[in-house]
């Protein structure tokens, strides 16, 4: 009797093994996918920065390469616990990717609770980000306004008039100008895009609600998997500890 249960154990447990190993490994080839991604835009586009003053680090760039290692080191931790059938890289492959998930619910759930805040905080902070625009050493948040607000067809954070301020004049960006041409920010308001960045790029992400909502239950659903696989494995080792001991 002993003898079969060992043997149960130990053909769930190879079962699970190789399941978790693949698993992991595409969590680990997805992690490479994003460091790729995010060293090929810091080389080639290295001057396009975050529009955010307190945080000039928080670009698209430095957040993909945070996330494609933390998603490297992970999905490593979790194949070599897989494959060793190793109890201790096993429970550390449960912890970290818990930590990682709780940590994301609880920035959801605070977002949605101070959105307010967080859009007047966003707003004033991305105003004063606007009083760097083509400073020495700012020309990544240069390049990021002159994009956004081509792109969006939109000027200034929550007016076209936001830059009257950076300027002390009837001035604005030719970024922002109908039909683009230089100096053409010199000219009268009629020739400008008069449509705010912020509520702009607010509707364009609400629009797109359906798609980020999918990306994020993906992404959760993808996480509690190899939640589920890390303990399932970690409970199928101690059983064949248990019973082939």
């Amino acid at each position: 009797m002993q003898l079969k249960r060992c043997s149960m154990a130990h053909n769930c447990l190879q079962c699970i093994k190789y399941l978790m190993f693949v698993f992991n490994l595409l969590f680990w080839l997805g992690g490479c996918g994003i460091l790729g991604v995010g060293i090929w835009l810091a080389v080639t586009q290295g001057n396009f920065a975050t529009l955010s003053s307190s945080f000039p680090s928080l670009s698209a760039a430095n957040l993909l390469i945070v996330t494609g290692t933390f998603v490297m080191i992970i999905g490593f931790v979790g194949c070599i616990g897989a494959i060793k059938e190793n109890k201790c890289l096993l429970l550390s492959f449960f912890i970290m990717l818990l930590i990682i998930f709780l940590l994301e619910l609880t920035v959801v759930i605070l977002f949605f609770v101070y959105t307010d805040k967080i859009d007047k905080y966003a707003q004033r902070d991305l105003k004063k980000g606007l009083h760097l625009y083509g400073t020495d050493g700012n020309i990544g948040l240069t390049n990021a306004w002159s994009i956004i607000q081509t792109d969006f067809r939109c000027c200034g954070v929550s007016n076209y008039t936001d830059w009257f301020e950076v300027y002390n004049t009837t001035r604005v960006p030719d970024s922002c100008c109908l039909e683009f041409s230089e100096n053409c920010g010199l000219h009268s308001p009629g020739t400008w895009w008069k449509a705010p960045c912020y509520e702009t790029v607010k509707i364009w992400l609400q629009e797109n609600l359906l798609a980020v909502g999918i990306f994020g239950l993906c992404t959760a659903m993808v996480q509690i998997l190899g939640l589920t696989f890390a303990m399932t494995m970690y409970c199928q080792v101690v059983k064949a500890d248990t019973y082939c001991a």
